[in-house]
């Protein structure tokens, strides 16, 4: 008898091991998501009953939430301040949801973040002014949103950044040098915006960047001579603006280009591929197929 009770004891243990909680900060941070984001009503629910590494897109790694996908799920109301409990989460992907109010300013804390996706909401309000702080980014995509004010100077402390996406918003102001800094990128998407001023010459640092929309913004000046050194650049669109002139342009050779597009009508260019939308820079590739088989 004293076996059998020792053997249920070791399985109890064992089972206990296996379902370990995520500490309560995060669960918490979690809870508050789901609270404030209209649950109920959320395409694919949360059981707030079950073990944390149960629920709908999200991915517990080590005891601790590494990942959340809610990926056209549903969501409506603003982010909870407490998401920056979340300190192991590498991965935060709301994007095509219904969220609104600002981004919290406690999301700088994530210093683990590697991808954020918070496009085709109702976000409005700044970038956080230490978005700097966030050191392991590798993509952020905010497209098609309410934002306004200017990007921050801090961006350009960056330096695993690849994608940068931050189309179609209200973000207004001079495009900051500091972009120049971010070596590794290999996306950058500020169309429809209110951008003024010129384009940093500092751009020409972005050897690895292969697309570059700038379109519909009140960018002037001359383009830079520097952009003759983006010899990655497959995908340059930067037309509706208001350049004084477009001669540098003459230093690249479009050849080389999918899509090259700007406003002096009196060149024509050839390339290889004119099946493209504006909105390129908001075509996403997900894997919410794999996420969605993952937890059904």
């Amino acid at each position: 008898m004293k076996k059998v009770r020792w053997f249920l004891l070791l399985s109890l243990t064992a089972l206990g091991l296996l379902q370990a909680k995520v500490p309560n900060a995060e669960r918490q941070a979690l809870v508050d998501l789901y609270n404030q984001t209209n649950g109920n009503h959320w395409i694919k629910k949360w059981d707030l009953k079950t073990p944390v590494g149960d629920w709908y897109g999200v991915k517990v790694a080590d005891d601790h939430v590494v990942e959340i996908n809610l990926f056209r799920n549903n969501l409506m109301g603003p982010l909870p301040e407490s998401l920056n409990q979340l300190t192991h989460l590498t991965a935060l992907n709301l994007a095509f949801n219904n969220l609104t109010g600002e981004i919290p300013e406690s999301v700088v804390l994530l210093n683990k973040l590697k991808v954020l996706k918070l496009e085709m909401n109702r976000i409005k309000g700044t970038l956080p002014e230490n978005i700097g702080q966030m050191a392991s980014l590798e993509e952020i995509s905010l497209f098609n949103n309410f934002l306004t004010g200017t990007i921050p100077e801090s961006i350009g402390n960056l330096i695993h950044l690849k994608t940068l996406n931050l189309s179609s918003n209200n973000i207004k102001g001079e495009i900051p040098s500091t972009l120049g800094k971010l070596t590794q990128l290999e996306s950058l998407g500020l169309f429809e915006n209110g951008l003024e001023g010129v384009i940093p010459s500092e751009i020409g640092n972005l050897v690895n960047m292969k697309e570059l929309v700038l379109a519909n913004n009140q960018l002037g000046g001359e383009i830079p001579v520097e952009f003759a050194q983006l010899a990655s650049l497959k995908i340059m669109q930067i037309q509706n603006n208001k350049f004084d002139s477009f001669k540098n342009l003459q230093m690249m050779d479009s050849r080389e280009f999918l899509v090259f597009d700007y406003d002096d009508g009196n060149h024509k260019k050839d390339f290889k591929d004119l099946n493209f939308s504006k909105t390129r820079m908001a075509d996403t590739k997900f894997e919410d197929d794999d996420n969605d088989n993952d937890n059904e």
